[in-house]
């Protein structure tokens, strides 16, 4: 959450402002996502946020079987929690357009999709949970792997230009952008909703079928939260983790590597769920030792105050960046002028000298500052929004 709301800070109007600063380069990079195949750290947003869903159900369960709620009860929440995270995925895509959004491949939609599903599995032994994540990525790969748009397909035509450095031509063209079984899902799927214009095909090539890959995430989280669950020794929680990180950065790597299965984060390929996986994994690892086995604890709070209050922060990212930025262009001289005329006056400094380039950084860092001053007056209040 804390790195989807730095999409303020506009790393990369810096890094174009200043050239020469190669660590800009790299941090404007690391706050984009790639074109198709590979990875970022901004890639691995929505997968950790679809991966710690699954990691915390298993708590979940325990604490409501512990108030003495029935099987039966949980489902019945875990199908409303599904359907109102779909319908707020909707709401906020449709922010700004002339009639409803119906697009259901944002993170709080596939989420909610496969929501019921996993809280499901969450009620079965690990075994059945294996079973159900190697089904569905031997499914959903061999889906694709079947599908052809047919000879010729006319890629211009579904917003792809001829001269896009990701388009496959052999085994791989099964998983090309707007031009794969999803996309062709969608073509069919969204045009049953009232639109404004026909749907043709998705900018991002995202798509709403990913949601099925996007379940194998969190079935790998709801394993990974059956773990630390457990009764297994701190450290060996820490070593099983790290295994199962290592060996999914190594399966997705391969699949891609050998052409069986492009890493694509748009239309969550399986060796995406596994790769992805992998890091969150890995993540969740090193999270695990330094906030819980080494501490101290209250280093993480600044992180704590977003996490606690996560679908806020989401929101809140979406809605209210634009008004926070109008605040400051119109009052945000009553602070700055007396500034720059104290530190000209005084000390013969020119603070325009020192903020050229960085003006998205500065605006996105006092964005940042106030959305998280937000979220931590809802935690000091106990306000928590939850579905």
């Amino acid at each position: 959450m804390f790195l989807m709301m730095a999409e303020a800070l506009h790393l990369a109007a810096v890094a174009k402002a200043h050239p020469e600063g190669g660590i800009w380069k790299l941090l404007a990079h690391h706050q984009e996502h790639v074109a198709w195949v590979g990875c970022t750290l901004h890639d691995l947003i929505q997968p950790s946020f679809s991966f710690l869903v699954g990691v915390a159900l298993p708590f979940s369960i325990a604490s409501r079987k512990a108030r003495g709620q029935s099987a039966l009860r949980m489902s019945l929440h875990a199908f409303w929690r599904g359907g109102l995270l779909i319908l707020l995925g909707v709401f906020l895509r449709s922010v700004g357009k002339p009639v409803t959004n119906f697009t259901f491949e944002d993170t709080l939609s596939q989420i909610g999709l496969g929501y019921p599903i996993l809280f499901v599995l969450g009620l079965r032994p690990t075994r059945d949970q294996w079973i159900a994540f190697g089904t569905i990525l031997v499914g959903y790969w061999l889906a694709f792997a079947l599908y052809s748009p047919g000879s010729g397909f006319d890629y211009t035509k579904v917003g792809v230009p001829t001269d896009f450095p990701e388009l496959s031509q052999g085994f791989g063209a099964h998983w090309n952008k707007n031009g794969n079984l999803a996309w062709a899902f969608d073509v069919w799927f969204l045009n049953l909703f009232h639109r404004a214009n026909p749907f043709a095909f998705n900018g991002g090539g995202y798509a709403t079928l990913s949601f099925i890959p996007t379940l194998g995430t969190m079935i790998l989280g709801l394993i990974a939260g059956g773990v630390l669950r457990s009764e297994r020794a701190d450290w060996d929680k820490v070593g099983w983790l790290l295994v199962a990180g290592v060996a999914g950065l190594a399966a997705g790597w391969v699949l891609g590597a050998l052409g069986i299965c492009p890493v694509v984060k748009r239309i969550w390929t399986p060796s995406w769920v596994l790769f992805s996986g992998g890091w969150c994994f890995l993540l969740l690892a090193a999270w695990y030792v330094c906030v819980d086995l080494i501490g101290p604890k209250a280093l993480a709070f600044p992180l704590v105050v977003i996490g606690m209050n996560s679908i806020a922060a989401y929101v809140l990212s979406h809605l209210i960046e634009g008004f926070i930025i109008s605040g400051f262009k119109t009052h945000g001289w009553v602070v700055i002028e007396p500034l720059r005329n104290v530190l000209k006056s005084q000390f013969d400094l020119d603070l325009t000298k020192f903020t050229s380039g960085y003006e998205p950084l500065i605006q996105g860092g006092l964005v940042l500052l106030v959305l998280w001053l937000i979220l931590f007056w809802m935690e000091r209040r106990r306000l928590f929004l939850r579905i």
